[in-house]
């Protein structure tokens, strides 16, 4: 028996032998080298979800536009006689219970004072005047109509719809950050760009009032709020105050608003800011512990955009400037690292499994293409991850100008699910002037060369 197995194996490895021989080709005296896609990576093109390469200041602008028409349709100014519903059509005599219709967005909301600011840079960057008349007309008619109805007496009662119930309210009394932070901001800007200086100048002061002497503060003079608990901050209220009292310390030449504004940035940082994940909560309450710490997209953004907007007019010699800059450098650090791989950021910026969100991605890209541009950040570290950034938002932005995928306007909680189940909406106002911002910014950085 052993012998037969010996001779079936021999048998076997001759026949294999051969069989190989058969499909193996000679050798050539001097082989060619040989490489296929599998071993050469680079002939296999990226299947890129978003396109890579940078866009072109053409196509921003072309982006741009299209917010610009579909926000000129979808805000009109409609002034009307509150009373008999008629349209007031000559603003240089007003009288009566004048106010605004209803549009499909509030031009005096926070949102709205985002998107005053978004248009007037976008005026700047691309050197194209509609972008300014649309916050001339818009801002002129809020400071006539709102001077006609101060001069009123004040009404016995307040019916729905009433002028202190629904749009000039916030511009009349202001009684929170929310009502006149972001709009104080771009009244001071449109001031500055020559937007009828004396027309504006009264409601900037009335909102400053409120910023600087209404608001609740913790005692080492930290602007807070009183829900959901006592004593709370809500990182949100970080570009509710500091762009408009950077704004005012320009307008006005008095470093108190600046010192303001800067001891905002370092003690909501040392409250809020995380070391080591490099981004902020987004609420934090005095007596609470432990304090659970969600690190919102939006909050995230407005805290960045307010560090921006505040170093963009800080004197150089300022002695928190170094502070201020340094937080600046952290976030977006922290930010950065944790942008998705179409290019767009988290709802829940640690959690991927939260959805994209728009509206904060635009911040990040707005804020950190201004730092490249002013110098404030590395344009090698940076910029391709800001040009990612900005080809991802402006897919969001559909064939008629609205932008989608934006968070609803978001309280704050203390559980993860409240934010990953917000709605989006193209009607949640908070996407418009950070999309704007962002392309702006990025027109500045295509020509300024880098990305």
């Amino acid at each position: 028996m052993i012998p037969m197995r010996s001779t079936l194996i021999s048998l076997f490895a001759a026949l294999a032998a051969c069989t190989l021989s058969a499909q193996t080709p000679p050798a050539a005296e001097n082989p060619a080298p040989t490489t296929t896609p599998f071993f050469n990576s680079g002939h296999i093109p990226p299947d890129y979800p978003t396109p890579y390469a940078p866009a072109s200041v053409d196509s921003i602008k072309g982006v741009l536009e299209r917010v610009l028409i579909y926000l000129e349709g979808a805000t009109p100014i409609k002034v009307i006689n509150r009373d008999t519903k008629e349209p007031v059509l000559d603003l240089s005599k007003l009288s009566g219970n004048v106010g605004f219709d209803r549009t499909d967005f509030i031009l005096t909301s926070y949102e709205w004072g985002v998107t005053y600011s978004g248009m007037l840079l976008a005026a700047e960057a691309t050197g194209d005047p509609r972008y300014r008349d649309y916050v001339d007309r818009r801002l002129t008619a809020i400071a006539k109509v709102a001077a006609r109805l101060r001069s009123l007496p004040p009404p016995a009662t307040e019916p729905p719809g009433g002028h202190r119930m629904f749009v000039l309210r916030s511009v009349l009394a202001p009684h929170t950050l929310d009502d006149s932070g972001a709009m104080c901001a771009a009244f001071i800007k449109a001031s500055r760009s020559g937007v009828d200086p004396n027309a504006l100048r009264p409601w900037i002061d009335n909102y400053m009032h409120w910023i600087t002497a209404g608001q609740y503060r913790l005692a080492d003079g930290t602007l807070a709020r009183n829900v959901p608990r006592p004593n709370t901050l809500w990182l949100d209220d970080l570009y509710m105050s500091v762009p408009a009292l950077a704004q005012m310390g320009v307008l006005t030449g008095d470093r108190k608003y600046f010192d303001d504004a800067a001891r905002q940035v370092v003690q909501f940082s040392t409250r809020m800011f995380v070391p080591g994940v490099d981004l902020y909560c987004h609420g934090w309450v005095q007596e609470m512990d432990p304090h659970p710490a969600f690190h919102w997209a939006r909050a995230n953004g407005w805290a960045i955009v307010a560090m921006a907007e505040l170093l963009s007019v800080l004197p150089e010699d300022h002695p928190q400037r170094a502070a201020v800059l340094a937080q600046y450098r952290a976030h977006a650090r922290g930010l950065a690292a944790c942008q998705g791989g179409t290019g767009l950021w988290h709802q829940l910026l640690d959690r991927n499994d939260s959805y994209l969100e728009t509206s904060a991605s635009a911040m990040y890209v707005y804020a950190m293409a201004r730092g490249i541009n002013r110098g404030w950040l590395d344009r090698q570290a940076y910029g391709g991850g800001v040009s990612l950034g900005w080809n991802a938002v402006a897919r969001q932005v559909n064939h008629q100008g609205q932008v989608e995928n934006t968070c609803v306007g978001t309280g704050m909680a203390f559980d993860p699910m409240f934010y990953y189940y917000r709605p989006v909406s193209v009607l949640a106002a908070h996407g418009y002037g950070p999309v704007l911002l962002a392309g702006a910014e990025m027109i500045k950085l295509r020509q300024n060369g880098a990305h």
